[in-house]
């Protein structure tokens, strides 16, 4: 009986809190004063009148859910670090490089700055299909199972996923379809405030269960150079780390759609520095630490770990306020990707393959309904996972270096047609999944997967520039950068 109370009182607390997160987000979008106009740059870019606050918070809380928390501390090794230390230099890059041309270009998703590029849709076409497709079978059904799986060893229950995971998806689904991506970042920065302190908490409670003595942890646990085999390679770190973070940051755009936001240049690079650095300087400790400590108490338990720590080390009422913090960011994520994946949609593919849209807001609701139904149904593709994030992370490859060798070429060099660089993404898609699902499964090819993203990369913007060659007769020159000037940070 005293569980059931216990439980019961947990839960209370989570949806209490919950609901003083979405008043808040309710009262800060109505203050904002702002009026729905059904346009592109209203649902899915918050009618550019966000500040460097939220915009910094709606970064920070897309990157950071249950996903990294999750998935990294249940690696179980201070290694993974390594993913969030590099996320500071990508951050950068976007702030600095990606932005302002962006901005200068006004683009609403990342493909425009393709189409612009090249002259033509059809590259705009084909990377938003994949944005799109990775986002339904990867992206979306992956933040809710580990979003259920985290909720489900923290309170303790043997209720089934979907009793955690088709309520979160309503919700966000419900923020993405009543105020699009303005409400998405109120609540990201809210909720994010909440995580990041319960987090730091989490990581003192859980240095306080080892007494902060780490000894007897193996050392394969504890070093940041990575062996040949190890999740990251120290080498990677100089090869592929690199242009994972370059697509990940400033391409990608579940991410990069939240940079643009702002009303100018300015306001969004000072967003990003914050959202930069959160990343250096908190980030790292609390998706590390508390899966090492986990490995010193119960062994290797793998994505269980967190959720195992956390409901040992804290208290039983707090435990029900991490609950709410940890669901709210869930429930974010999982809304700043919807928003995202309709982006790609409305705006790419449904105004040139079916009609022009007439409100971006009725659209929103349709197709935000279908992908929840969809990320619960497909949710249970991860279940086997040993490890959420290492799986993540490799299927990543499937479409980040061949989209990127579409920006690479797009932006490097001049004379390229669009059809060129379509033949180099399907390379870099088929060569990759040709590593994934046989090459490498079947020891034909032992390279480590980040190594094999660049040669995919590479491989895919030779092909293009090839392709181009043979079409053309005509050799691709540099680019002059025209397209990298600049726009003024006003």
């Amino acid at each position: 009986m005293d569980d059931i109370t216990t439980r019961a009182g947990q839960i209370g607390i989570a949806l209490i809190l919950m609901a003083v997160i979405a008043l808040a987000t309710v009262l800060t979008v109505r203050r904002s004063g702002r009026r729905h106009d059904g346009s592109a740059r209203d649902v899915y870019l918050a009618g550019n009148g966000l500040n460097w606050l939220f915009i910094a918070g709606s970064i920070t809380l897309t990157n950071l859910s249950t996903e990294q928390l999750v998935g990294m501390n249940g690696n179980q090794m201070l290694l993974l670090a390594w993913w969030e230390l590099a996320g500071f230099v990508g951050l950068l890059i976007l702030a600095f490089v990606f932005v302002p041309i962006y901005y200068r270009l006004r683009c609403t998703t990342v493909t425009q700055l393709l189409e612009q590029r090249y002259g033509g849709g059809n590259i705009r076409t084909l990377i938003s299909g994949l944005f799109l497709a990775g986002n339904i079978f990867v992206y979306l059904p992956a933040a809710l199972y580990s979003g259920a799986l985290f909720l489900k060893f923290m309170l303790g229950v043997d209720w089934p996923l979907w009793y955690f995971a088709a309520p979160i998806a309503v919700i966000a689904a419900l923020y993405t379809i009543c105020g699009g991506l303005r409400s998405v970042a109120v609540m990201d920065t809210y909720a994010g405030i909440g995580v990041l302190a319960i987090a730091i908490l989490v990581v003192y409670l859980a240095m306080a269960a080892i007494k902060f003595d780490f000894t007897g942890t193996p050392a394969d646990r504890l070093t940041m150079i990575g062996a040949a085999h190890s999740p990251i390679p120290f080498h990677t770190l100089f090869t592929g780390m690199i242009f994972i973070q370059i697509f990940y940051w400033s391409t990608n755009q579940n991410i990069t759609q939240k940079a643009m936001t702002a009303p100018n240049v300015g306001v969004a690079q000072r967003g990003i520095l914050a959202a930069a650095a959160i990343r250096i300087l908190i980030i790292p400790a609390i998706v590390v630490i508390p899966g090492v400590a986990a490995y010193k108490l119960f062994c290797s338990v793998h994505d269980a770990a967190y959720g195992r720590l956390v409901g040992l080390v804290l208290p039983r009422w707090l435990s029900g306020a991490f609950a709410a913090m940890m669901a709210s960011a869930v429930i974010a994520h999982t809304a700043s990707i919807l928003n995202s994946s309709v982006a790609l949609y409305a705006v790419d593919l449904h105004t040139k393959l079916v009609r022009p849209v007439q409100n971006h807001w009725r659209l929103s609701a349709i197709v935000s309904t279908l992908l929840t139904i969809s990320s619960v149904i497909l949710m249970h593709l991860f279940e086997n996972a040993q490890s959420i994030i290492n799986l993540l992370q490799k299927l990543n490859g499937l479409l980040s270096m061949p989209i990127l060798s579409a920006f690479v070429v797009g932006l490097l060099f001049r004379g390229v047609s669009a059809g060129s660089s379509i033949v180099g993404v399907v390379w870099g898609v088929s060569l990759y999944a040709l590593y994934t699902f046989a090459l490498e499964p079947a020891g034909i090819v032992t390279m480590h997967y980040i190594d094999f993203m660049v040669v995919t990369l590479a491989s895919s913007v030779l092909v293009a520039l090839a392709a181009s060659w043979v079409s053309t007769g005509r050799r691709p020159g540099w680019s002059r950068f025209s397209v990298l000037r600049a726009a003024p940070a006003a």
